[in-house]
């Protein structure tokens, strides 16, 4: 049986840091070494862009891009991490997998679609509707905070022009809603004993 975190555990943080080390790794390598590793991004509706499902996450169109994702995934991800009765690597993969096939489906053609924006999308609003789904004091908080610090987010589901992939963070936060929808019955506070 999984257990949870002990609160305060620094053990969900550390995790996020090392994705975080991954990405910047990630892009330092591409930028070093030429490779031109954004071209494994997601093509939409292209064949050869389904193999961006799993790598457009982990690239970045330049170091401000991908701090741009590492802040919010620092913040987002010890609070997805910290209680493993919900299944957060389940949860991770969905959102990762569905996002960048909703993405795919959806995105604007013409384009490689890249960045790790959809899974942190999709992070916050795994929380935010955890908390309204669950029957858990500690996911309604979790909700409460991440509307608070991250409501602004909201504007980079709309529609936009630009280099901004909106298709991307739609169909993120979307995956993010339908995980929350599908773990609710794991969402519980711990019973009081009395």
């Amino acid at each position: 049986m999984a257990r949870a975190f002990a609160i305060g555990s620094a053990a969900p943080f550390l995790v996020s840091l090392r994705v975080a080390g991954v990405l910047l790794g990630i892009e330092l390598i591409d930028l070093l070494l030429p490779l031109g590793l954004d071209r494994f991004g997601i093509r939409p509706r292209e064949w050869i862009g389904l193999e961006g499902v799993i790598f457009a996450p982990l690239l970045h169109q330049g170091f401000g891009h991908v701090v741009s994702n590492i802040g919010p995934l620092l913040a987002l991800m010890p609070l997805l991490l910290g209680d493993r009765r919900q299944r957060p690597w389940m949860v991770l993969g969905f959102i990762w997998i569905m996002g960048g096939l909703g993405t795919w489906l959806l995105g604007r053609g013409g384009a490689i679609h890249i960045g790790a924006s959809g899974v942190v999308y999709g992070i916050a609003a795994y929380l935010v509707f955890a908390g309204i789904f669950g029957s858990s004091w500690k996911a309604t908080l979790i909700a409460i905070v991440v509307v608070l610090v991250y409501g602004g987010m909201v504007h980079g589901l709309l529609p936009q022009t630009g280099p901004v992939s909106w298709e991307g963070h739609l169909v993120g936060a979307a995956s993010g809603v339908i995980a929350a929808w599908r773990n609710r019955s794991r969402i519980k506070s711990k019973p009081l004993i009395s």
